[in-house]
């Protein structure tokens, strides 16, 4: 079978908030087209795009999955997108592959944190979109009350193509305001072919598809002449001028629907053939450049399977990719031979012999590609794309239950990693703990979930250490001198030195100010070293000391017993004397929190921050969401996730990052100094 031709594919990322019915939105649409024969609940784990475990247990996608279908004589890829803020990555990844994004909004909810987000996202890669208000039978739901929020937050170009026959649970169908047709309900069987719209409806219908008429003509001139003169317009030329604004980004149709009914679905597809461009129409995504290539793929996601190995899901930027080809990656100037091609259907993976340009596929066992790498058919300079992911901001201590199992945790986390690019594994040099970093809590854990099944790895948690650190406030001078007499040969060093605290706590400095010979040349970079190694562990809390110059001043040396290892010992010692008359201070790192949550949740939210030590440094309130811009210390902050979780009913997101080490105020050092001296007791005596 030839590729579908690149005018005959819609490429769609299905995004939005968590939980407003994206999965289910991906189940009706391949349901009504044939793709499957019934339609899937994810109460059940009955869908095509959520198939993993996790996700069927947790009822919410935790990675993207696509799906395909037919519609109109056109292929149409779906990628089912996590809503969750701590999966992200993978949705990221989605929106730099396709032309369109159909963005879900609950009728119940209207728009989320994560709408905002994924809409700016989508605006960046210039995506055309189509918003689908869903869920418009649930108690409390309202298509125009959404529709105005839609407006007001996201566009102005909001504009609505369908609208609902009723509403909550009294809603039996819905309008198309383009073909001036309606769907009634089917009650989760097939819909039906159109009918005729409710005469009740007439004034309601008259007013909607005049604003729809008048937004879809300012985009059209010769249309605009036309539709002023009172000439009646044919549905085709309004649907072409609408794609053409929807291409170029100055239409977002608003459509109706109840996914898990599968009702509207119908109009849906009609609108995703009708109203988002093919990639022959849109050409390359923002960003590629391949004009030298003769075929390119760019891999947008990694699966790590346990059985197959790596697969590697791309889409095709230019000519055809067949199977048994070789392309090379530019990353690793490495050639890779192409083996079996892979179509996919959420877990289904079914064998294709080659896909052409603007089609989605999938590979599996080639040597060392990963996500963001770009395939092309011959050696060439190009600029590698990549995509921009978020940095992890929740990290654990991560240790294995069975001793032994180091290397088998760090080596099935980095398949995972693969998987999941914002998942990451470091050991932090200061508290030699392994910490394994995501997006959120959720995100850490379903890692560790996955760990266990799929690669038989238990693994324990733990809230990470925070990494203090020591400093001084004032001048001191101390001597330092080891002296040993043991039968034979002694150890003889002495010297004195000054220290003088650095501007802003960080780094160290050497300085040699010996005058003369009173320590010989050669023993002094072993003072040096010896107070480097005093320096790893401060005599507060055992933390690393920085910010500090040393003098060396004077000191004395014997001909015969003195030695290298004699003035290390000397210099560490002199440190230790010194630091103690340094007026020493304890440091911790204090991190930078952006909080976007609901308005009504700021009073609570702020109380919470200044709780936690938190100082506010600004406020933006933006469609009925505020964001809090605050710095707060690290130690205050390990476990603030699930706080703004219960503080705004599961709708705040926050993310952070590190700003710089400030002195830990003296009734908390003094815990914190207790707290590891305890611990250092409780080690010596084990």
């Amino acid at each position: 079978m030839p590729p579908t031709e690149p005018g005959k594919i819609r490429n769609v990322a299905v995004v939005g908030h968590r939980g407003t019915g994206k999965t289910s939105l991906v189940e009706a649409m391949l349901f009504q087209a044939g793709a499957t024969n019934r339609l899937g609940v994810v109460e059940q784990g009955s869908t095509v795009s959520d198939w993993d475990e996790d996700e069927q247990r947790r009822r919410m996608s935790l990675a993207a999955s696509v799906c395909r279908c037919e519609w109109q004589g056109r292929t149409i890829d779906l990628v089912d997108t996590p809503g969750d803020a701590g999966f992200q990555g993978d949705t990221i990844a989605a929106m730099r592959v396709v032309e369109g994004a159909l963005v879900a909004v609950s009728a119940v909810m209207g728009i989320e944190v994560q709408t905002g987000r994924v809409w700016q996202r989508a605006d960046e890669a210039g995506l055309s979109r189509v918003v689908v208000v869903n869920m418009l039978d649930r108690e409390r739901a309202d298509f125009f009350r959404t529709l105005e929020a839609l407006r007001a937050q996201l566009s102005q170009s909001c504009v609505a193509v369908q609208l609902p026959i009723g509403s909550e649970h009294e809603l039996t169908g819905i309008v198309d305001l383009l073909h001036m047709t309606a769907y009634t309900s089917p009650d989760g069987g097939r819909e039906a072919s159109p009918g005729v719209i409710p005469d009740e409806l007439a004034g309601e219908v008259a007013e909607y598809r005049e604003k729809l008429l008048d937004a879809v003509v300012e985009t059209d001139e010769a249309l605009m002449e036309r539709y002023l003169d009172g000439q009646e317009l044919a549905v085709e030329e309004v649907a072409r001028a609408l794609k053409d604004a929807v291409t170029r980004g100055e239409l977002f149709p608003v459509a109706c629907a109840v996914a898990t009914k599968n009702l509207g679905t119908t109009a849906l597809l009609d609108l995703l053939v009708e109203g988002v461009p093919s990639p022959a129409k849109k050409g390359l995504p923002v960003g590629f450049e391949v004009d030298e290539a003769t075929a390119a793929a760019f891999v947008f996601k990694t699966l790590a399977d346990p059985f197959a190995g790596r697969i590697n899901v791309f889409r095709v930027l230019k000519g055809t990719i067949s199977s048994d080809s070789t392309l090379v990656n530019p990353r690793t100037h490495a050639k890779e031979r192409v083996g079996q091609l892979l179509s996919l259907q959420g877990k289904d993976h079914t064998p294709g012999a080659e896909f052409g340009e603007g089609s989605i596929g999938a590979v599996a066992k080639l040597k060392d590609v990963q996500t963001g790498d770009l395939l092309v058919d011959h050696e060439l300079a190009v600029d590698q794309p990549g995509i921009e992911f978020p940095e992890g901001v929740m990290s654990f201590a991560v240790s294995p239950k069975a001793k032994g199992d180091e290397e088998k945790v760090a080596a099935s986390l980095r398949r995972l990693g693969e998987e999941d690019p914002t998942l990451s594994l470091r050991r932090d040099p200061q508290t030699g703990e392994q910490l394994l970093t995501g997006l959120s809590q959720m995100h850490v854990e379903v890692a560790v979930d996955r760990l266990k099944r799929r690669f038989g790895v238990d693994v324990e948690l733990r809230q990470p250490r925070v990494p203090y650190l020591e400093t001084i406030r004032s001048e001191s001078r101390a001597q330092g001198r080891y002296k040993k007499q043991t039968g034979g040969r002694g150890q003889f060093g002495d010297c004195h030195i000054v220290l003088e605290p650095l501007d802003d706590h960080m780094g160290y400095e050497f300085v040699d100010k010996i005058v003369g010979g009173s320590i010989p040349q050669s023993y002094r970079p072993a003072v040096d070293k010896g107070i480097q190694e005093a320096m790893l562990h401060g005599e507060l809390a055992g933390a690393p000391v920085q910010g500090v110059r040393v003098l060396l001043v004077d000191g004395s040396y014997h001909t015969v017993d003195s030695s290298e290892m004699a003035f290390k010992i000397a210099g560490s010692m002199a440190f230790k004397h010194a630091y103690e008359k340094a007026n020493p201070v304890l440091l911790e790192p204090v991190m930078e929190l952006e909080v976007t949550v609901p308005d009504e949740s700021v009073g609570a939210v702020n109380g919470d921050l200044n709780s936690r030590r938190g100082r506010l440094q600004g406020m933006e309130p933006r469609g009925g969401m505020t964001t809090i811009k605050a710095e707060v210390p690290m130690s205050e902050v390990l476990t603030y996730s699930q706080s703004l979780t219960s503080l705004t009913g599961g709708r705040g997101d926050h993310h952070m990052q590190f700003l710089r080490y400030d002195e830990v105020p003296t009734h908390i050092a003094q815990k914190v100094i207790a707290e590891t001296k305890a611990e250092r007791e409780q080690a010596a005596h084990h």
